[in-house]
């Protein structure tokens, strides 16, 4: 048997031998909660015979429709802002201008439930996978209910959450839980290896020990070298390194520096960013009120900001957290023009 990252191995098997019609995945995100359930859904739905048969087994019929999206007994409910990102052509057309949902509509929840309703095609079982399950809002989530409460024989549902609390608890109550943890650190730097990342504890480190955030780091432009020079970049005030990034990304960049100079002020070890490449001499307290700022920032980063203009205050801001460059006081990002 073969699991699509190697961490995901045993936790793979687990489930094999659990017979809930409903399970919850849960873990940090960037470990692989969604490769995990859809390598769950091809082991469930594998045609593979005989003692000792290996699900999935990668050759049988079931398991080449599952690798090409056309299997009749799978189902799969992601928001429309992930369907590129994971390799799934977007199944309703948009505006061209409009931005893609990041939520699972209610209408897509009753179709998968009539789905369920529907007979077996293959003979083996349905399987329908929610990524995430919280990107159902309420309502969403409550028409699922009945069918976790009374499923049709043959279904399994796979919910995947980063943070399960933030489901319903009548849906948590209905599935058994599955936990995810992040790989050890050994087995996370050879497959980054793998996959030719230079430095990659580098990476690993930046991305919290998440090692498919580390690949997605990669993809966007920001290697090793690059990381380990942002702290001294924005030090300088130097916008342009940070020029290309979405907010969430810059935003959660500049959380992750905080926290570490915050650790070195108080004498510890920073986490995200090698210890050699931080300046000393910010202030404790000044990183304290810049670290609520940014969370509070963090929370409205779906707003209509003007990008340029916010990261040039993001970074100035930065900047003015060391003594030797703090002319000024930082900008408030509540003063710039959407």
């Amino acid at each position: 048997m073969s699991a699509p990252l190697p961490w995901l191995e045993a936790p793979l098997q687990q489930a094999l031998h659990q017979r809930a019609h409903a399970l919850l995945i849960h873990g940090p995100a960037g470990v692989g909660q969604y490769e995990f359930g859809f390598g769950l859904s091809r082991a469930l739905l594998c045609e593979a015979t005989g003692e000792g048969a290996i699900r999935p087994c990668g050759r049988c019929t079931a398991c080449h429709l599952m690798d090409t999206h056309g299997h009749p007994d799978f189902r799969l409910l992601l928001p429309e802002a992930l369907r590129e990102p994971l390799g799934w052509a977007e199944e309703e057309s948009r505006k061209k201008d409009a931005k893609p949902s990041k939520w699972i509509r209610i209408e897509e929840v009753r179709q998968a439930i009539d789905w369920t309703h529907q007979s077996v095609s293959r003979g083996v079982a349905k399987v329908l996978l929610i990524h995430p399950a919280t990107a159902m809002q309420e309502a969403s989530a409550n028409a699922l209910l009945k069918t976790l409460e009374e499923p049709s024989a043959q279904v399994r549902l796979l919910l995947t959450a980063t943070d399960p609390e933030l489901l319903l608890p009548t849906i948590r109550s209905r599935c058994q839980r599955l936990g995810l943890a992040l790989p050890p650190r050994e087995q996370a730097l050879e497959w980054l290896k793998e996959r030719g990342l230079a430095q990659p504890q580098v990476l690993l480190d930046a991305a919290g020990g998440r090692p498919l955030e580390a690949v997605a780091l990669a993809g966007e432009g920001v290697d090793a070298a690059a990381w380990a020079a942002l702290p001294q970049r924005l030090r300088q005030g130097d916008a342009t390194a940070v020029a290309s990034w979405g907010l969430p990304r810059l935003l959660e960049t500049l959380l992750k520096l905080c926290h570490d100079l915050m650790a070195q002020a108080a004498g510890g070890a920073p986490r995200y960013f090698p210890a050699e490449t931080l300046p000393p001499g910010a202030a404790l307290a000044e990183l304290a009120s810049w670290s609520r700022e940014l969370t509070q920032l963090s929370r409205h980063d779906e707003h209509p900001w003007n990008a340029s203009l916010l990261a040039e205050s993001l970074v100035a801001q930065a900047a003015a957290l060391w003594p030797a460059r703090a002319g000024s006081s930082r900008a408030r990002v509540t003063t710039l023009g959407r």
